[in-house]
Order: structure tokens, then C-alpha cells, then sequence
């Protein structure tokens, strides 16, 4: 019978490498192959950076390009050429791990992967291994609640604006990943929803230079981060 390797997808959590679970840790360890999304503008990863305590010597590294654009035929076009990549690897007996940052089913590109991976090799034995994400790592450090009794909770990218915000009814916490392009009209929604009063934005949470900012119109005046979330509440 072919040895075919297996795929995980796995979770490293917010940025504290003291954050990755006990399994993803052991499952790190005894890859063979460890598969990362990178920018095509640069090869730096976070994930990796995260990961790298755990990560076996003898472990190839491969970071997988994947294009920010809003060209769907490019996108397409990485996200098959990347899922073949890993298909390859696993038809060579190889176990491999594709790193994700918070949660590999949240946001995440493993998602994609896992569309991609059903098509190109269905008979693929794939395990994803859930991860901390972004804004329960930051409620923690804020020591803040994010949901009690029958309250609600809206997860919501950022990345557009605030229109996500400005349409939720009855919701009385939300999160806000993505929050760095657009964060004047983001202001301006949790302001106009009477979310404005309770909320606080963390930047780098769990990482070095780590920055809580409990005044979101000075968050309007610094240069975007991508590594910043908001949680709000009435």
C-alpha cells in the first residue's frame, strides 16, 4: 500500500509561543515538513517565527506564496498551485504541517487550503488543531469578559470598514479583527451603534512592543498595523 503522509493544520495562537497548545507542540515537533502562507512582496513569517522553538532541525520549511490582491483569477491560481504543493509532499510519505496564526478555522488561509486539498487529493488525511485566537488572547489580557449570561458575540473583519457593524441588532459585545485600514469609519460605526464608550483596541497582543489603546481617535492618528483588533461593548 502507497505511504501517503498526513496534513495538519494547526493553530499557533496570537504570538506568545507559550500560547500553542500541548498537541500542537507535539505534532510540530515530528514533521517532516512544516508549510506557512507568506506574503509574495516578502518571505517573512510570523507563524514560523511563533513555531520555531518547536520545530524539529530536520524539518524542511516551505512558505507558500499567496498574493494580496483582489484578482480572483491570481488568487485562484496560488491557492491551487499551493495546495498541489502540499499534495506532493504528502503523496512522498511526508507528514507535513501548515502553520496558521490564532485559530487554522478562523479567518485563517488554511481554510482555503482545505477547499483546494478536498478537490486535488479527496483521499488526503487531513487534521486541523484548533489555536488561541487574536481576541480571546486579548480579553485575557485585559482580564475583560467577553460574554456573560445571554449576551451575544459578533466576530467580524474590519478589513472594509464598519458597515458589519452599523447592520448588527441585538448583539451586545462584538470583535473586530482586521482593524487597521479603516479604522476612522470602524471608529465611526461603533460610535453611531453606542458601542463607542466600551471599547479598547489592542495592537500586538502577546508580542513584543504589545500596545493596549482604550482611546480609538487616537488610534485614528497612528500609521496602520495589521496585527490590531477591537473589542467593544454596550
Amino acid at each position: 500500500m502507497e505511504n501517503i503522509g498526513k496534513l495538519f493544520g494547526v493553530g499557533v495562537g496570537p504570538g506568545d509561543p507559550e500560547l500553542i497548545t500541548v498537541k500542537a507542540v507535539r505534532v510540530i515537533k515530528e514533521a517532516d515538513i512544516i508549510f506557512t502562507a507568506a506574503s509574495t512582496k516578502n518571505t517573512y513569517s510570523l507563524a514560523v517565527e511563533i513555531a520555531s522553538p518547536y520545530i524539529s532541525p530536520s524539518a524542511r520549511i516551505e512558505k507558500l506564496s499567496f498574493p494580496m490582491t483582489k484578482d480572483s483569477k491570481e488568487v485562484e491560481t496560488a491557492w491551487i498551485h499551493n495546495a498541489k504543493q502540499i499534495a506532493l509532499s504528502l503523496k512522498q510519505g511526508k507528514n507535513a504541517v501548515f502553520l496558521t496564526l490564532g485559530d487554522p478555522t478562523t479567518y485563517s488561509t488554511f481554510g482555503y487550503i482545505l477547499k483546494k486539498m478536498d478537490c486535488i487529493m479527496p483521499e488526503a488525511d487531513i487534521e486541523t488543531i484548533p489555536g488561541i485566537t487574536s481576541f480571546h488572547a486579548a480579553s485575557a489580557r485585559l482580564n475583560r469578559t467577553l460574554v456573560e449570561g445571554e449576551e451575544s458575540l459578533l466576530v467580524t473583519s474590519g478589513a472594509f470598514g464598519g458597515d458589519r457593524i452599523r447592520n448588527i441588532n441585538g448583539v451586545e459585545n462584538v470583535a473586530i479583527v482586521k482593524a487597521y485600514k479603516n479604522i476612522k469609519d470602524i471608529n465611526k460605526a461603533l460610535k453611531e451603534t453606542g458601542l463607542g464608550n466600551r471599547c479598547v483596541a489592542v495592537s500586538k497582543c502577546g508580542r513584543k512592543n504589545e500596545q493596549i489603546i482604550e482611546d480609538l481617535d487616537k488610534l485614528e492618528k497612528r500609521a496602520p498595523d495589521y496585527w490590531t483588533l477591537i473589542l467593544a461593548s454596550k
